[in-house]
């Protein structure tokens, strides 16, 4: 899977972290965010997440 990173953090905007997995796919979900974008997030390990680099970063290792 290879999402685009401007699309993944547009999908993130208005995350308040820390956060959920549940709470990133939620938002991203509300942003819009496309079928690619929304596969990547749901692939996330169900853990607290400090910012959208560290969303980003484990994005990147899914691939």
């Amino acid at each position: 899977m290879n999402a685009n990173p401007i699309e993944l953090q547009k999908a993130l905007g208005g995350v308040s972290y820390p956060a959920g997995k549940d709470a990133i796919v939620d938002q991203a979900r509300q942003n819009g965010a496309g079928d690619e974008i929304m596969a990547a997030l749901d692939a996330l390990p169900e853990k607290e997440y400090e910012s959208p680099a560290q969303v980003s970063k484990e994005v990147a290792q899914e691939d």
